[in-house]
């Protein structure tokens, strides 16, 4: 979405959202595993993103008015879920626990190490999936509504086309992060999931990272996990309750890359150990 297309979103918590609570409840409700749910969490986040994005490129809706755009669409989805008792409102939806003795990948139970190795997958999966992307026509059409959306459409590339399907894309990549997250943490919460923050740590990683390229939002959140997680761990280990403090690094590190790395920490990292850097 941003990357590639150059379109700003601050709606990706409704996908991670949409996506862990369908999947959740399929598993809950009607004992169907996280794979089956996995198929509609997609299909309902896809459903989602392209009424956000006709909505928005329909109406030439852009730049900081599609993120404000986002945002509403965001609280809608929380306030809603707070009072949909189907799936526990407020008060939390819950996958049942147990004591595993052995990983049942079907149903995504078992120890850290299957979660981390399904990660793993699931990384390398959208790794490639944007690496393939990013060569072809689509990714450069994308590039140049990107660049110049103006000079795109003289150019005779369907603008509106091409950006709906970078939210589509988008939207579905999500999901399979949500369907992860509530399996992961057996646990879902509209505060939780849908709130701006989750929408803003998402970003956060490309951005420190580097937009437009493949490793950097890899480095960025890698980065940006690392660091905010060893600093809980420092802070917990003194016995000091910082509340807000992730926030507050997020925002030093983000002022950091701004200053002193522009273009991202994987640029300048590529440049000390001399790679090439692609941008796209």
């Amino acid at each position: 979405m941003m990357g590639l297309a150059g379109q700003l979103s601050l709606v990706h918590s409704i996908y991670v959202g949409l996506g862990g609570y369908a999947a959740a409840a399929l598993y809950v409700h009607f004992g169907l595993g996280p794979w089956i749910g996995l198929a509609a969490a997609i299909a309902i986040a896809v459903a989602c993103g392209a009424v956000i994005g006709f909505l928005a490129f329909r109406f030439g809706v852009g730049g900081v008015y599609f993120a404000i755009l986002t945002i509403a669409f965001a609280e809608f989805a929380r306030i809603g879920f707070d009072h949909f008792g189907w799936v526990g409102g407020s008060s939390g939806f819950f996958l049942p626990v147990a004591n595993y003795t052995r990983n049942d990948l079907w149903n995504l139970r078992g120890n850290p190490t299957m979660f981390y190795y399904v990660m793993l997958a699931l990384t390398v999966a959208a790794f490639g999936l944007c690496h393939v992307l990013l060569r072809s026509r689509v990714g450069y059409y994308w590039q140049a509504i990107r660049e110049d959306e103006v000079a795109a459409r003289s150019l005779g590339i369907n603008t509106f086309r091409y950006k709906m399907y970078a939210v589509v894309i988008s939207a579905g990549m999500t999901a399979v992060a949500g369907v992860f997250f509530a399996f992961y943490y057996n646990n879902l919460f509209p505060e939780q999931v849908f709130h701006i923050s989750r929408s803003i740590e998402l970003i956060l990683g490309p951005i420190i990272g580097g937009i437009g390229t493949l490793f950097g939002p890899l480095i960025g959140a890698f980065l940006l996990t690392g660091l905010s997680e060893s600093m809980q761990e420092i802070l917990t280990a003194l016995g000091l309750d910082a509340p807000g403090a992730k926030q507050v690094f997020y925002g030093l590190c983000l002022l950091v890359v701004v200053m002193a790395l522009p273009e991202g920490v994987w640029p300048w990292l590529a440049g000390k150990l001399g790679v090439t850097v692609r941008r796209s």
